[in-house]
């Protein structure tokens, strides 16, 4: 291919120290065919006529976030399969996209453990429940002075904290009782994290910092039942991060400051107490990777033996459906 003036004479190369080079083909590489996505269509006898998830789950490449994503989904199923604890952290955002229903169907499937919810997640479940709408236009309202002023969710919430802090218990079990109770009338009980939750016996906790959510505007918000129904809480969720010891998954969805660091307290507050919290698979979901949810849920908890951590990236409203079907239809 080359002409002698190019540098080669001969058969060699004039002029250039030579060394041994790998055979291509025996060279290690990190992408190979072997790893490469298929078209639907190739999965698919021809005597089927419909496709199915799984047909469509098995055409992923094997690279990168789907290696990842294959490889998250199959602890998941390891562990509701082994009876281990696997734990969901939510923000407002999970709830308020309307992935409610995918939630309380994983929870019935025994893909749910306990559940974590910020206070915005709180607020959304609780009118979705009590009215079937929530999310209410910021920039319209503000200047009216009329931006979280609703009557109901600020009466009804802070009277929560109230009956829990009276009965000992925490925010998360107040308020399932309380959405479940005919006194409230909740129309839309069916699309409720909270009501499911409660009448299958599984704990949620509401982590609160007091001051972000519209109910502590309320008059009737009293800070002392707040707190105490939320630190309730927050005893809770170590108790059940500590039963994630062995082989328990922690699934980060949306919160990017809060859950990130209540579950590095509690990680610290279950190894203190003599729990070694390995192996644990830990994720974290969001559209846009912040620093805490990296370091504190991904990266810290899971430097044990056997234990990782994931970060997956994408919309909510794409990525959880994607995750609970592949929870249901991918192979184990």
């Amino acid at each position: 291919f080359f002409q002698a003036e190019d540098g080669i004479r001969d058969g060699t190369v004039t002029g250039v120290q030579t060394c041994a080079l790998p055979i291509l083909a025996r060279r290690k590489s990190k992408v190979s065919v072997r790893d490469f996505a298929r078209p639907l269509s190739s999965t698919t006898p021809r005597t089927r006529r419909r496709t199915t998830l799984r047909d469509f789950f098995d055409t992923w490449p094997h690279i990168l976030a789907a290696r990842e994503f294959r490889a998250l989904v199959a602890a998941v199923q390891l562990a509701r399969a082994r009876r281990r604890t696997i734990l969901w952290g939510i923000g407002g955002h999970v709830i308020k996209v309307g992935l409610a229903p995918l939630l309380i169907d994983l929870l019935h499937r025994g893909f749910v453990s306990g559940i974590a919810m910020t206070g915005a997640a709180l607020i959304h479940d609780f009118e979705i429940a009590l009215v079937g709408n929530t999310s209410e236009d910021v920039d319209a309202v503000l200047g009216r002075g009329q931006f979280g002023m609703a009557e109901e969710t600020g009466l009804w919430l802070n009277e929560m904290a109230v009956g829990a802090a009276r009965s000992g218990i925490g925010l998360g079990e107040a308020a399932g009782r309380l959405l479940s109770h005919a006194r409230l009338g909740a129309r839309y009980a069916d699309r409720s994290v909270l009501i499911a939750a409660y009448r299958a016996r599984i704990p949620v906790t509401v982590h609160l910092a007091i001051g972000t959510d519209i109910p502590h505007m309320h008059r009737a918000a009293d800070g002392a039942a707040l707190g105490a129904a939320s630190h309730y809480d927050f005893r809770l969720f170590c108790a059940l991060v500590q039963r994630m010891h062995p082989g328990g998954v922690y699934l980060n969805w949306g919160s990017a400051v809060l859950l990130p660091e209540v579950f590095l307290k509690a990680v610290s507050v279950v190894r203190n107490l003599g729990t070694r919290l390995e192996p644990i698979t830990t994720a974290n979901f969001d559209f846009i990777q912040h620093y805490r949810p990296l370091t504190n849920v991904v990266r810290r908890p899971t430097t044990g033996r056997g234990s990782c951590g994931y970060a997956l990236t994408g919309h909510h409203e794409i990525l959880f459906p994607l995750f609970a079907a592949a929870l249901l239809e991918m192979k184990p």
